[in-house]
């Protein structure tokens, strides 16, 4: 990020880039040059730099009061409205600390102190009292994403009621302080703006997120006819699908069933967090699945899709990029591609709280394949998760069968061959020995090993990584694939 913010100071301040001095406080125009951004094109705000590009830097003993005005501004409505979350960073340049905002193109006129402010060039303009300008202001947000596009002749009355009153619930369990629950149909819309008026057409509808969301299967193909999402399975001939789904109904439905598809083929391990078990493959793909149907762009005509292949699983979707190029846990920043549908989501625990998406996705997926994800930002947006769950389908096929090979007795045999067979199931990639402990919940190393990886050494069900040095503190078990076992 330091090499960018480098070239936005070389570049001087412009439609898309404002410095302030902000040595030892917020400046209250800061938030003028926000609320510009926000109305425009977006903008990076880059505090600790003269007008000419001089960096004088933030004092540092003053950066947590400066944190702490511009968290508490941008959270009061009666200061900017509505309220956005925005994060506010600090890195060290040529010796000195400066901050940086980096702020989105908004899909909501926004007012700081009641006034309304556009970039113009380098600068920010009061544009409240230009109706004109207003007018135009409410055409462009209206226009910038897609969700917002009113239906005014779609009943509301027409909607899946069912699915409001699930949203209302489920809203209410995650949030006992939730007020949906005695908002009528119309009233809960307009709180979510999924309800809204064309300031310039004097009409008012459902906009197309609402009929995403609650939407009966006919209102969707007729309002968003190119919308699919197609789910395949793909391992045993890459030249045709083993499974394959295509959906087209509303987006909660939607992400239930993609998610089912999800656990009908991918194995879901066993994962201790501390003393929590953790689902990896839900944690994982429900994130997924529900950041691709929250951040389309639904006036593209590519189908959303996700495809297990047998050494990885592509998702992508049509979109309107916000970073342009390959998203890490070093670049991610919280942009709502479709505000209004993550709201939603959002509400009945679909999606993560802000910041906190991306870094789950990269810790649990490394945790599950062993391998990171690669996310792409750009006109398609695109997820990869390597894996090796289908690395031959021999492998497959002789993991199964000798786990039928296992016995079950009594007593203390069956406990045995219970964690022998979660074993097996484990270790498809290879594990050390402690990780198989905290796999399995037990507390000596020694017993694991006596119990069960030894037996499963000696029957060639497990095998070494490092057979030569049996002791290697490195060492880790994989299931034996060998056609011939060491019986």
């Amino acid at each position: 990020m330091i090499e960018q913010i480098k070239k936005l100071i070389a570049g001087g301040e412009n439609q898309h880039v404002e410095f302030k001095k902000a040595k030892n406080d917020f400046p209250n125009d800061a938030f003028e040059s926000i609320c510009a951004f926000l109305n425009t094109d977006g903008g990076t705000l880059i505090l600790g730099v003269e007008d000419d590009g001089t960096v004088i830097g933030v004092n540092p003993k003053s950066i947590d009061q400066i944190k702490t005005k511009f968290v508490t501004s941008i959270n009061n409505p009666e200061l900017l409205n509505p309220v956005i979350y925005l994060n506010i960073n600090d890195i060290e340049y040529e010796g000195k600390t400066i901050l940086y905002i980096i702020v989105p193109n908004a899909s909501n006129v926004y007012r700081y102190k009641s006034r309304i402010y556009k970039r113009n060039h380098e600068s920010d303009s009061d544009i409240t009292d230009i109706a004109e300008e207003v007018a135009k202001l409410y055409l462009l947000t209206d226009n910038s994403y897609s969700e917002n596009q009113i239906f005014p002749y779609l009943p509301v009355e027409e909607l899946r009621t069912d699915l409001i009153a699930k949203v209302k619930k489920i809203a209410k369990i995650n949030n006992a302080s939730n007020d949906w629950s005695d908002l009528d149909t119309k009233e809960f819309l307009r709180r979510n703006k999924l309800y809204r008026r064309n300031y310039t057409t004097n009409q008012e509808g459902v906009t197309l997120a609402g009929v995403l969301l609650f939407g009966t299967d006919e209102q969707i193909a007729s309002v968003v006819p190119s919308f699919k999402f197609e789910l395949a399975k793909c391992v045993d001939n890459p030249e045709r699908y083993d499974d394959r789904i295509t959906l087209q109904t509303n987006l909660i439905d939607c992400l239930e069933q993609a998610s089912a598809f999800i656990e009908k083929h991918l194995p879901s391990p066993f994962y201790l967090e501390g003393t929590q078990r953790i689902d990896l493959r839900n944690n994982i793909f429900r994130e997924i699945i529900a950041n691709m149907l929250v951040h389309k762009e639904y006036s593209g005509a590519e189908p959303t899709k996700l495809i297990i292949k047998k050494n990885e699983i592509i998702a992508e979707n049509s979109n309107k990029p916000h970073i342009r190029g390959f998203i890490t846990l070093q670049n991610t920043e919280n942009f709502s591609k479709n505000p209004n549908i993550v709201k939603i989501f959002r509400a009945m625990g679909y999606v993560e709280d802000f910041g906190t998406g991306i870094p789950k996705l990269f810790k649990y997926c490394n945790a599950y394949t062993g391998f990171d994800p690669v996310i792409e930002d750009g006109n398609i947006f695109h997820i990869t998760v390597k894996h090796e769950f289908f690395s031959s389908t021999q492998k497959s096929d002789t993991v199964g069968t000798k786990m039928t090979q296992l016995s079950d007795t009594v007593g203390t045999k069956v406990l045995q061959s219970k964690n022998q067979k979660r074993v097996m199931e484990f270790c498809i990639i290879p594990k050390t020995a402690v990780e198989i402990l905290e796999y399995l919940g037990l507390k000596s190393k020694n017993n694991v090993l006596r119990r069960v990886i030894n037996p499963l050494l000696e029957q060639g069900l497990l095998v070494r990584t490092i057979p030569e040095k049996a002791n290697s503190s490195k060492q880790k078990y994989v299931v034996n694939t060998q056609e011939e076992s060491n019986d």
